[in-house]
């Protein structure tokens, strides 16, 4: 099986027929023709994942996130940047192919991010709101339509009154985190929790859109991957210095989306024959002191 065949076979697993017009699902390296002897899932392709890949004999590396550090992997201004040819280098002369998977794995039937999160928390029976989820069709070159649907796949759970201490530890001990950050009360009781993993605390394009959602749904804990400190952070914190039951834990892009990669190896197994599947941690890029 070639790299061009598994590529298709997980787009056609998670997405049916459905094709964007424009992804950043894109091969960033390598040829679609080069045979399969191993495949990496992974958050990042940094070059710890790379190097531990090629030790594993793994010559394509499946990744959520961008590997040369814009979103759509841009490489004119890199082309003289010693960081970059040393990667590149390490990459070509292993003859590793690398393909990010990010639109799709969002836009499936279910999200298979959200899907690895909650499978590592075993929440898969704390969603009260589940409701049939939007078709995704039509939505080729409709940012705005793409972002509603995307809105509305966004998951609230219930849980047993547990403090926003508690359930921070819960969710640190869960995510084999050092560190975790929270904004609230460390005592209030927490029932309605929503998640936003990756960037979705960012607004997915309106800045506005978290606070929305926590309106709308009635949240009292919100669980971030990403935040700006003056947009959902300051909501949340303006929040509880009013008194009013809302609090917020920031996990970071990666450990919020880490898990769909994991989980990824899974339902990837039976798409590629007898290839082996390895997935490895790509880790929070921080070192807390």
């Amino acid at each position: 099986m070639n790299v061009k065949e598994v590529i298709e076979n997980v787009i056609s697993h998670t997405c049916g027929d459905f094709r964007l017009d424009s992804t950043g699902d894109k091969l960033i390296c390598g040829d679609y023709n080069t045979e399969v002897k191993g495949i990496v899932t992974t958050f990042m392709a940094t070059v710890d994942v790379i190097t531990q890949a090629i030790d594993l004999g793994a010559n394509f590396i499946i990744t959520h996130e961008p590997t040369f550090y814009t979103g759509n992997d841009e490489l004119d201004w890199l082309y003289e940047d010693p960081l970059y040819l040393s990667k590149k280098k390490l990459i070509e002369n292993n003859n590793i192919a690398i393909w990010r998977f990010h639109d799709y794995m969002h836009l499936g039937e279910t999200d298979k991010i959200y899907d690895g999160l909650i499978k590592v928390l075993n929440w898969d029976d704390k969603a009260p709101d589940q409701k049939d989820k939007d078709t995704i069709t039509n939505v080729n070159n409709n940012p705005s339509q793409l972002n509603e649907i995307m809105k509305d796949r966004l998951s609230i759970y219930e849980i047993e009154g547990e403090s926003l201490a508690e359930l921070a530890s819960f969710f640190k001990d869960k995510l084999s985190m050092n560190t975790i950050q929270i904004v609230g009360d460390p005592e209030m009781k927490c029932q309605r929790v929503g998640i936003l993993v990756g960037g979705g605390s960012l607004g997915l394009g309106r800045e506005q859109m978290p606070m929305e959602w926590i309106r709308e749904h009635n949240v009292d804990v919100v669980v971030c991957g990403e935040i700006l400190e003056w947009t959902l952070c300051a909501y949340i914190n303006d929040a509880k210095m009013l008194g009013l039951n809302k609090g917020m834990i920031v996990l970071g892009h990666e450990r919020s989306e880490e898990w769909g990669m994991k989980y990824m190896q899974e339902w990837l197994k039976p798409l590629v024959n007898d290839c082996p599947v390895t997935f490895i941690d790509a880790k929070e890029p921080f070192i807390y002191l």
